[in-house]
This record gives C-alpha cells, sequence and structure tokens, in this order.
C-alpha cells in the first residue's frame, strides 16, 4: 500500500535517528508521497533555524527530500475529507493539529497510509492506517 510520509519521520532522519532507505525500499519509491503541509513543516525548520551551518545543512536535507518524493496537493477530496473529520473529531472531543488533520484527510482522501512517529494523534482519526518505521 502506498504511504503518505509525515513530518515527524523526516525529522527522525535528518537527525540521524531513523535511516530512510530500507522502508522506502520495501514499499517502493513510486509508493511514496509528501503532502505540501508537510513540505511547508519541513521548510519552516529551514526558516527558523537560527545558525548559518544548520540552516545550509537542514536546507539540503529539505530539498533532497522535496526532490525525491512526488507532493500531493490539498484538492476537493481531501477538502471533504478534511471537513467531516473536522467535525466528528470535534464532536467527539478528540480533535488533532491542525497539520496533522490535513495530513489525515490526505491520507483518507487518497487511501494512504500514514508514516508517522507521532502515533497518539493519528490514532484518533477512524480508519486511518498508521505505520510506525523505527531503526
Amino acid at each position: 500500500m502506498a504511504v503518505l510520509i509525515d513530518a515527524s519521520i523526516l525529522i527522525e532522519a535528518e537527525r540521524g535517528r531513523l535511516d530512510l532507505e530500507p522502508h522506502v525500499t520495501r514499499h517502493g519509491e513510486e509508493e511514496a508521497f509528501l503532502s505540501v503541509v508537510t513540505a511547508s513543516e519541513l521548510l519552516h525548520g529551514v526558516h527558523r533555524a537560527t545558525q548559518p551551518d544548520v540552516r545550509a545543512r537542514r536546507s539540503a536535507f529539505v530539498e533532497g527530500i522535496l526532490e525525491r518524493f512526488p507532493l500531493l496537493s490539498v484538492d476537493r477530496a481531501c477538502a471533504r475529507a478534511h471537513a467531516q473529520l473536522w467535525a466528528e473529531l470535534r464532536q467527539t472531543g478528540a480533535l488533532i493539529g491542525p497539520h496533522d488533520l490535513w495530513l489525515a484527510a490526505t491520507g483518507v482522501a487518497h487511501g494512504l497510509t500514514i508514516v508517522t512517529a507521532n502515533v497518539r494523534q493519528f490514532a484518533r482519526v477512524p480508519g486511518l492506517d498508521l505505520e510506525v518505521w523505527a531503526d
């Protein structure tokens, strides 16, 4: 099954705590995606770096990731899934963060498994397939 990779996984890889290669290879390059939301989160991390060497290293990592994985945009199907999940999670008192809600909606809309290190948030979303990559 194709996967949507959350920023938490990529941050683990950037910090040297996770080797992406065996996990991506297991799924196949053509079946691993990023959301534009994840791209923004990663780029935000670049802009937040205050030390030039950290910013340069982080920027190189992020640009490599953005070139490697196809980005999924927020489309009508994602908007519909987002609105429904938002209403359901709010009603049950299990609302998750706004960025994670968009990722969950993208996963639901496109039938993707979310790869994350943030299981606590995503586990609140009914019917969402989750996978954790760890070394």
